[in-house]
């Protein structure tokens, strides 16, 4: 009698165990902030408002060292390592473009879809070349496909790869119809919800679309719309939304790191946040909910603001550098064939057809590139891409590189650039900035959460762009996506 009440007791406590174990919060929202270094938090500190990113660092968990773990950083590869807990080398999107089956191309092209929303050819996208699954698919796999999971952005890349291939659906703008799209990828016609929201935009312009606080208003508001639309964690399982402010990355690129209409964009970002938390509070319960915010990337200072401070720093010409190369390589080689089809996120690609027809070998040419670049006082280093484990790097940079390349999606040779020297596309220095390398300017980034089962605290320790996921899917009980390298970040799971 003894031994069946011990046995009932113990059978009750795992079944209380297990009941503890699927506890999830109603609603799970990724926010990322395009181009957003770390300092940004402390730099504009004084400005923010108390419901923004304050709210973030004072109410909920910050880690402060947390780093890009492979190049190139940049904004699809970003966005999708951050939802995958990957690196390129394993998730496929190596980059904004690259090339899939010998191929040139962007990320999310699909000729075989069609836009849903207006009559343009901006729909045309999906996350078919995504080689690996992201938090949301692992949720809806562990839900029984029940959560429902959406991804709004102004970006197409920025709504489609966070989402994941199992999405309910995924917005982007169509700037030139004022209106948000997706694609047959997802469904055939927008759902009520959203062609209401999209009525309310009114007479609006791409340039105001994408360089004003007007982004960051769309964006703020079709996300609301979508929760309130899809009823976004107000059912009896868990969903999720990925959400990306993209405005910061264009004033970025355009202005710089110290402009005002950086710093201003970053105040009105901190008052969507604001309001957007309020507004969760209040449809789904303010500790009902799990958000986070990241970024996808950060961002290097001007060149001329640097070298007005006598701070080494300047411009890797990419059309002067396509030239040059060529022009060496076809003296060379006696041909007048253009050896290097581009130089592509800092990694020299070699047209191999080419080649074969100047009848020079590739791994003649591969070496050849590799001795023009080795002479060059901007550039660090100059690595072979299938040999990166012979190159004499720091260890730091070898990780990064290997991380960031694989074999069947591009690039030769990896240029290495020596710190605050990047690439300028019109061989025109101007006020601006971009992104793309190993240094700490563009892979130092957020991470901060709060909410359902978020301590309060904060940690200096190491932690990189994979382990969101994993701290993530460690919090809602989900299985990490099937191509995650990170590792929770145990100050906040281990409670």
């Amino acid at each position: 009698m003894i031994l069946k009440r011990t046995f009932a007791c113990l059978c009750l406590l795992l079944a209380g165990l297990a009941v503890t174990a699927q506890e999830r919060p109603r609603l799970v929202v990724g926010v990322v902030v395009d181009q957003m270094r770390w300092d940004y938090l402390y730099r504009y500190y004084d400005l923010y408002g108390e419901g923004g990113f304050k709210r973030l660092m004072n109410e909920g968990f910050n880690c402060e060292n947390t780093m890009i773990n492979y190049i190139p950083s940049i904004t699809a590869v970003g966005h999708t390592s951050v939802y995958t807990g990957s690196v390129p080398s394993i998730h496929g999107i190596v980059g904004n473009h690259f090339f899939v089956d010998g191929k040139y191309g962007y990320c999310a092209a699909d000729s075989t879809v069609k836009t849903v929303g207006s009559n343009s050819t901006v729909g045309q996208m999906s996350p078919r070349k995504l080689l690996a699954t992201t938090i949301g698919d692992e949720l809806k796999i562990a839900t029984g496909f029940k959560s429902k999971v959406v991804g709004v952005a102004l970006k197409d890349r920025a709504a489609i790869m966070p989402a994941g291939h199992s999405a309910d659906a995924a917005y982007w703008i169509d700037g030139k119809a004022g209106r948000f799209v997706t694609s047959t990828y997802y469904m055939q016609e927008l759902p009520a919800w959203a062609e209401r929201f999209n009525s309310t935009i009114g007479n609006v312009t791409n340039e105001d679309i994408w360089n004003t606080s007007l982004g960051n208003r769309l964006t703020a508001g079709m996300a609301q719309a979508a929760v309130e639309g899809e009823r976004l964690g107000m059912g009896e399982g868990t969903d999720m939304l990925t959400v990306s402010f993209s405005c910061t990355d264009v004033l970025g690129h355009r202005y710089g790191t110290h402009s005002d209409k950086v710093r201003d964009i970053y105040l009105d970002v901190d008052r969507r946040l604001a309001g957007f938390m309020s507004f969760l509070d209040e449809k789904v319960g303010k500790g009902q909910y799990l958000l986070f915010l990241t970024a996808d990337h950060g961002a290097a200072n001007g060149i001329k603001m640097l070298q007005s401070r006598k701070i080494p720093a300047d411009g890797f010409m990419i059309k002067s550098e396509m030239k040059a190369i060529n022009d060496h390589l076809a003296v060379r080689f006696a041909t007048q064939e253009r050896l290097v089809s581009m130089i592509m996120d800092y990694k020299v690609c070699i047209d191999r057809e080419a080649a074969a027809r100047a009848g020079a070998s590739y791994a003649d040419v591969k070496a050849e590139i590799m001795r023009f670049y080795a002479g060059r006082k901007n550039i660090a280093y100059v690595i072979d891409l299938e040999n990166v484990a012979a190159a004499t790097v720091p260890a730091v940079i070898r990780e990064k590189t290997i991380n960031g390349y694989n074999r069947l999606r591009g690039g030769d040779v990896q240029l290495i650039m020596l710190p605050a020297h990047y690439d300028v596309w019109d061989d025109e220095i101007d006020d601006g900035t971009t992104h793309g390398t190993w240094n700490p300017y563009d892979a130092h980034i957020p991470f901060l959460l709060t909410g359902w089962n978020v301590p309060h605290g904060s940690t200096t320790a190491q932690t990189y762009i994979t382990d969101i996921a994993a701290t993530v899917c460690a919090l809602i009980h989900v299985q990490m996506p099937n191509g995650c390298i990170g590792t929770p970040v145990t100050r906040i799971t281990d409670r």
